[in-house]
């Protein structure tokens, strides 16, 4: 085996731990990013777990990736018989707590992808927080329908640019 096999070799036995690995933003811990599958110029929900470990709250104000146009925060909000995304302006994290981001929740969302998410590929996804600075890391798509909830198509999103 040549030494530029076994560098491929290693580096694909070491993604996964990259993947399971948290990633860390001075007291915020970004725990199991993924993302649904989705088609280049659609859009993509990004689900994740954020963990302060801080004495102070913390928010999540945006998040960009080089893949779409835009990242929007949003929430799933029933609306009579209709669950409906809207776009919120930040994502509380309390001091000490937890909020997990998931389908039919709170979650990211991929505006007008430049390209399309395969299953089996990672993104990055760059989280700006308030007091925590920023932190890219790095989500591993899963199927399209993946973790339940809504599907990330172009019903439900109520006119704000999905």
């Amino acid at each position: 085996m040549t030494i530029l096999r076994r560098a491929a070799l290693g580096a694909l036995l070491l993604a996964p731990l990259a993947l399971a690995t948290p990633a860390r933003a001075a007291d915020i811990t970004v725990e199991g990013p993924w993302a649904r599958a989705a088609v280049q110029g659609g859009t993509g929900g990004v689900f994740l777990t954020l963990r302060n470990a801080g004495a102070q709250p913390d928010r999540l104000l945006s998040a960009a990736s080089p893949v779409a146009r835009a990242a929007e925060l949003h929430e799933t909000v029933r609306d009579g018989e209709v669950m409906r995304m809207r776009p919120v302006t930040a994502i509380e994290v309390p001091a000490g707590g937890t909020v997990t981001l998931r389908p039919g929740s709170l979650h990211l969302m991929l505006v007008r992808l430049s390209q399309a998410l395969r299953q089996g590929t990672t993104v990055p996804v760059t989280l700006n927080f308030e007091r925590g600075g920023s932190l890219t890391v790095q989500a591993e798509v899963r199927a399209a329908g993946a973790g339940g909830g809504m599907p990330h198509g172009d019903h439900g999103h109520g006119g704000h640019g999905g």
